[in-house]
């Protein structure tokens, strides 16, 4: 027998808790200039509690083509990817409405 949610009470291949709480986020993304000029996505607002991040930030990496990170919470993405975020996370189960791109 498969073991049982405790949030939801459904079996863990049904459950539905990571869906529920990915409408349920407030995502800031912005850009920041590293070392060298590099510029880094920066995507904050996601709880790491109830979303994994690393799937998420893996997901990003191959859907955006570029390298990046986990760190403190938030996903670092190689480049400036402000233009094509918003519909990749759309994509992934994001509500859009909710997904703030703080232009500098």
């Amino acid at each position: 027998m498969s073991d049982v949610c405790p949030v939801c009470g459904l079996p863990h291949d049904l459950c539905v808790c990571e869906d529920i709480a990915k409408e349920t986020q407030r995502i800031r993304v912005y850009t920041e200039t590293k070392r060298y000029r590099k510029v880094m996505t920066i995507i904050e607002g996601i709880d790491a509690k109830t979303i994994n991040l690393k799937d998420i930030a893996k997901q990003l990496k191959t859907r955006l083509a570029c390298g990046g990170t986990v760190k403190d919470g938030r996903i670092e993405l190689q480049g400036d990817h402000t233009a094509r975020i918003k519909r990749v996370l759309a994509d992934l189960g994001f509500d859009e409405q909710s997904i703030d791109i703080i232009r500098a």
